[in-house]
């Protein structure tokens, strides 16, 4: 469990010790004719080196895990220059944010497409406690877990709903609901290192390349059927208004066959992919 402490002022301890200092080299500058000033020249030699190594700078957003003969002692948050136990053993922390760009991880999707993806983590330590002593090593274990954690991400998803019609959550359209999926599931395992997470987002995400031109004519194709699908809604529409239109007006009478006939004109016209070349009929309309 993490222990917060605020050590003594350092300030004391340098200023004791400087005065030492120099009463030791002036008790060296003694010792020609005063043989007995080496009892307290070396002590204070060897005290002065004694209080330098208990100081200790911590540097603002960093943080010092004390540990005495292998007993956790407590962690040091606030900045500024400290005196300690000279024999407590020490380990530097930074609590500042910090950015971890996952590889391009290639990974199949739920359907079984191969897929890559990688993503963006932005990282704290909030539990120094947990990140010395709970994991071996902290920066491999954010790494390691963070590609485990979007690996599984991309295998629990579809990547479109091409293959997946019924999914409500694809890696492709989820947008913010998958950041949010992936920062859970890092809280969740980093959380062992006393790691928390502030942000994570997808930063890349495509289809293997030796399937992406296979999907990407897919994906074309599924898109023109769906514009087909609503110009011919449209058209139909505009074709039932017109002949309703010259029906109510008595703009012109039309047996079943010029019906189909200009049923047959008008979607041409309205569906087709290039503008309609007109044939002029210079008789009679049944010439």
């Amino acid at each position: 469990m993490e222990k917060i402490s605020r050590p003594m002022n350092g300030y004391l301890a340098l200023l004791l010790s400087i005065l030492l200092l120099a009463v030791s080299i002036y008790c060296f500058s003694l010792v020609e004719h005063h043989i007995e000033m080496l009892w307290v020249a070396i002590p204070g030699i060897l005290i002065t080196i004694f209080l330098w190594k208990g100081l200790m700078i911590v540097q603002p957003n960093h943080a010092r895990v004390l540990n005495f003969f292998g007993k956790y002692v407590s962690s040091i948050k606030e900045n500024g220059l400290f005196f300690v136990n000279p024999l407590y053993a020490t380990f530097k922390l930074s609590l500042r944010a910090q950015n971890l760009a996952t590889p391009t991880l290639k990974v199949n999707d739920k359907m079984g497409n191969p897929i890559e993806i990688a993503a963006v983590i932005v990282w704290q330590i909030k539990d120094t406690y947990k990140s010395v002593y709970e994991v071996a090593d902290y920066l491999t274990y954010v790494r390691t877990q963070s590609e485990a954690a979007v690996r599984n991400l991309a295998t629990s998803f579809a990547y479109d709903n091409i293959e997946d019609e019924s999914a409500t959550i694809t890696l492709r359209d989820g947008g913010q609901r998958v950041n949010e999926l992936l920062e859970k599931e890092l809280t969740e395992r980093l959380g062992t290192a006393g790691i928390s997470i502030m942000e994570a987002r997808i930063s890349h995400l495509a289809y293997a390349p030796e399937i992406a031109g296979a999907m990407l004519q897919r994906q074309q194709a599924t898109a023109i059927v769906a514009a087909r699908y609503k110009i011919v809604e449209g058209a139909v529409g505009m074709v039932e208004m017109a002949l309703a239109e010259l029906s109510k007006k008595n703009i012109v009478e039309l047996d079943e066959e010029k019906k189909a006939t200009m049923v047959s004109n008008l979607m041409v016209v309205l569906c087709g992919e290039k503008a309609a070349q007109p044939v002029l009929n210079t008789g009679s309309l049944y010439q």
